[in-house]
């Protein structure tokens, strides 16, 4: 009778264990860029390699266009589940995961290549391993540029031009500690209100890469870019830990092999858009100004002093600085 009752129970669990694995899974992934964004298009591509890697058990959808919120509003979804998977910019995760406040300080990256090597290495995988503790699984890093500011009347030609000035940011402590730095007014608010405030004199400029300039068309209200490039923050793809949880480990290793390899993708499509972006923005009459970044850099010190105070935070950062 015993042996009879352990095989149903085996049969049973089997047959529940195959359930789950045969199970169609819809993940929601949040983004606030529009469609055809190189964010957007490289999660997509990524959901193509997922359907791909398990005979379209697993797809992804895209709520883009911050149809489920401001990136500070998804995160929380996300982090209690309902919200599948997000990308978003370090620095809305900098008060959360302290480790991603290093990744996002001014004039860190000497280059792209720099940037690049730091988040495919060891150092950007112990970064993404330090979401999990907050109900979020780090799963990869997508290219941000440089960023440089953008004003709607003064131009910026030197740093003492940002004097006074009131200058949207993300909603980050270290982002507002940085633009008090430069000698700005910082006011942080969601990417979904600043053309209107650029528009309408509540901020007197911004700052962002050139295909978010180009594609919120804050170009349009605000004709004058000033190459600072003080930030070239990396995005994050970033999973719920609670939807992560319900996969199996074959799912989970899909999932990320997907995310890793859809890094190439968004890479490509990234330095295409950003030369297209610059040409139409220079083509819709922007003054584009040359600055002396150094001056801009020499003035970030109390931010540094500020954010890297333990000594795990000054390692993180020696070992980035020391990465050839």
């Amino acid at each position: 009778m015993k042996l009879t009752k352990m095989l149903g129970l085996a049969l049973g669990l089997a047959l529940a264990a195959t359930t789950a694995h045969s199970q169609e899974v819809t993940l929601r992934s949040a983004d606030i860029h529009p469609d055809g964004y190189p964010t957007v298009e490289a999660v997509k591509y990524m959901g193509e390699l997922i359907s791909q890697r398990t005979n379209g058990r697993i797809k992804i959808q895209v709520m883009n266009n911050s149809v489920l919120g401001s990136e500070k509003d998804t995160i929380e979804q996300t982090r209690f589940g309902v919200i599948d998977m997000n990308r978003v910019n370090a620095a809305p995760f900098n008060n959360l995961v302290p480790e991603t406040a290093v990744l996002g300080l001014p004039f860190l990256f000497r280059s792209t290549e720099h940037m690049h090597k730091v988040v495919d290495g060891p150092i950007g995988d112990e970064v993404l391993k330090a979401f999990e503790p907050h109900g979020l699984v780090g799963l990869a890093y997508y290219d941000s540029g440089a960023r440089s500011f953008y004003t709607t009347k003064k131009p910026v030609e030197k740093l003492a031009d940002l004097k006074g000035m009131k200058i949207r940011v993300q909603q980050s402590d270290m982002w507002i500690a940085m633009m008090q730095a430069f000698g700005a007014n910082p006011t942080p608010m969601p990417m979904g209100e600043v053309y209107s405030s650029l528009e309408t004199g509540v901020v007197d400029g911004a700052e962002n890469n050139w295909p978010s300039y180009e594609s919120a068309r804050h170009y349009e209200v605000a004709k004058n870019y000033s190459l600072t490039q003080h930030s070239m923050t990396p995005e994050i793809l970033v999973m719920s830990k609670t939807s992560w949880d319900k996969l199996s480990p074959e799912d989970q290793k899909a999932v990320k092999e997907s995310a890793k390899e859809s890094v190439g993708k968004m890479r490509e499509l990234w330095a295409a858009r950003e030369k297209s972006s610059e040409q139409k923005v220079r083509d819709g009459g922007v003054k584009v100004i040359e600055v002396n970044k150094e001056e801009f850099s020499a003035a970030m010190k109390p931010v540094y002093d500020r954010f890297v105070t333990d000594a795990k935070m000054k390692d993180l950062l020696k070992r980035i600085q020391d990465v050839k």
